[in-house]
């Protein structure tokens, strides 16, 4: 699976964004898929993700502000960001997982984003 990532970029506080990433597999067979981040020296987190069970995840950091979405025409995720932080600086991966006979977890190239005045 190939995942391939756009949008990023610098933003100021308060700002919008929004990323994209699209899948080289058809998402009806990716059993999860969203966004993780990594900030500076600190651990990659989940962000945000449509999960096996057919529901999202978000982050308590991002609840209310970020808005994950799916076109699965496109075979595409995105995250609409808004009142960006200054600690949602860091780079975003774009993830899925597939099941076959065991997980397999794919990563896109990941793009910075930039918080800041």
């Amino acid at each position: 699976v190939q995942l391939q990532a756009s949008g990023g970029g610098l933003v100021q506080p308060g700002g919008s964004m929004n990323l994209s990433c699209s899948s080289s597999r058809n998402m009806y067979t990716i059993n999860e898929m969203g966004w993780y981040r990594q900030a500076p020296e600190k651990q990659r987190e989940l962000v945000a993700g449509f999960n096996r069970y057919g529901t999202i995840d978000y982050s308590d950091s991002v609840k209310g502000r970020f808005t994950i979405s799916r076109d699965y025409a496109k075979n595409t995720i995105s995250l609409a960001m808004e009142n960006l932080k200054p600690e949602d600086t860091g780079i975003y991966y774009c993830h899925a997982q597939v099941q076959v006979m065991r997980t397999w977890d794919y990563w896109g190239q990941g793009t910075l984003v930039t918080v800041s005045s």
